[in-house]
């Protein structure tokens, strides 16, 4: 196979196991790209923002190292990875058996061939309206209660087999934690996320 040359503004990239929603527990590789124009007020890496501070790597490169970690899965996040056409990047680690999972706002749309679309919408800028029916899991932040109402509106629009997540925004966890609890005992479609791999200690 012919890889293509393409690169992407990459922030960081690591081996870990995931934190957070539907595949938390897993060993996944995770690659945090560059570029984000949402701005949520609470994001924890607003330094991923600004997609020009962040050094150009090659899929070729990207691939080898989740190769030589041994894992099967990757995860692409950001910052908003769907700012960059992630077509040439998934076909590459398809190629190699890596299974591709995606954490996006949804704002852009879909580009690449992806095995878990993680859709967490943000109230700063809406989603574009064809994710919805893609999206395998629905993770809402709770920051205010309003949260939660919000969420059930933008859960009005996946598929039924959609999996549904509220999740406490980490500065705000033990404020909301009891709140989300509450609301998921009376709404059994929700289930709760945390942010695991804080209590863990890993990126």
């Amino acid at each position: 196979m012919s890889i293509p040359e393409v690169t992407f503004p990459l922030m960081e990239h690591f081996y870990t196991i995931q934190g957070e929603g539907f595949h938390s527990g897993e060993p996944c590789y995770f690659l945090r790209l560059g570029g984000c124009d949402v701005g949520c007020v609470w994001c924890d890496v607003k330094e991923s923002w600004d997609a020009d501070l962040h050094p150009k790597v090659s899929v070729v490169q990207m691939t080898e190292w989740i190769k030589a970690s041994g894992a099967t899965r990757c995860v692409i996040t950001g910052g908003e990875p769907l700012m960059h056409n992630l077509k040439p990047l998934t076909d590459v680690l398809h190629a190699n058996n890596i299974q591709v999972y995606i954490e996006t706002s949804g704002v852009y749309k879909l580009t690449g061939d992806l095995d878990w679309i993680c859709l967490s919408p943000k109230k700063f800028k809406k989603p574009d309206s064809s994710i919805y029916q893609h999206a395998d899991e629905l993770k809402i932040i709770v920051y205010h209660i309003s949260d939660l109402k919000w969420g059930e509106e933008h859960a009005e629009h996946v598929r039924k087999d959609c999996h549904l997540f509220f999740q406490p925004e980490w500065s705000n966890e033990k404020e909301m934690l009891p709140l989300i609890i509450e609301y998921i005992k009376a709404h059994p479609q929700w289930r709760v996320s945390l942010q695991t791999h804080k209590y863990m200690n890993i990126p």
